[in-house]
Order: structure tokens, then C-alpha cells, then sequence
């Protein structure tokens, strides 16, 4: 039980992550339609590895890690724009699922190696 404690605990933020982000989507009555149509954009960034592991792997990193939708969703209450606050939380949404799922960032040595290594 102990060896897989990281695996689930990292499973849960990401389920925690996703699921609050999703809670206060809805509570703040965003349209759902523009949930489902954006919350696999981030996957669109594994197209930089057609430039190669290199370029891919700073590509997804960059659509896949806290910071972007972070300070996004903090630019969008402290303005008041709708839109950020919107995009933050969708983006938030698909990043802690893929948490969740073990997908990690990744390391230009192959699309497969992943800060997650063991997840």
C-alpha cells in the first residue's frame, strides 16, 4: 500500500484540481458548451512534436503545467473578465484530469518520459 501512496496521492490532486476547477465553472455559470468544445485545446501542443522531441516536449510542457491557467484565472477575477477566468478553469479542468489519468510533463528524451516516471 505504501509503494503506491505517491501514484494515488498524485491521482487525487489532479482529481481535486479538475473537480474544483468543473464546481466553479458551473457555479459561476459559464456555458457548458464551451467547456466541452475547449477542454482538450491543450492537446493541440503535442503538435510541436512534429519539430521534434525537443520543441514537443516544450510545447505540451508549456499547455500542460499550473502556472498558465493560474495566473490566467487570477488576471480574470482581479479584472473581472469573464473570458480568463472562463479559459482558466477549462484549462485547469483538462490539466488536472490528465493528472489524474498519470499523464505528466514531459522530458525531450521521449514523449513517454514524464515527471510522473513510475505513475
Amino acid at each position: 500500500m505504501l509503494d503506491r501512496l505517491p501514484r494515488l496521492l498524485l491521482a487525487g490532486e489532479g482529481i481535486a484540481v479538475g473537480a474544483a476547477a468543473v464546481s466553479i465553472y458551473f457555479y459561476a455559470d459559464y456555458p457548458w458548451w464551451l467547456l466541452v468544445v475547449l477542454v482538450l485545446a491543450p492537446d493541440l501542443s503535442m503538435l510541436g512534436y512534429l519539430a521534434g522531441p525537443r520543441v514537443g516536449a516544450a510545447c505540451y510542457d508549456a499547455a500542460h503545467t499550473y502556472l498558465g491557467p493560474v495566473v490566467l484565472g487570477a488576471i480574470g477575477v482581479i479584472t473581472g473578465t469573464d473570458a480568463a477566468s472562463e479559459i482558466a478553469l477549462i484549462w485547469l479542468t483538462h490539466i488536472g484530469a490528465d493528472r489524474a489519468l498519470g499523464y505528466g510533463l514531459k522530458y525531450p528524451s521521449a514523449f513517454n518520459d514524464t515527471h510522473l516516471q513510475r505513475v
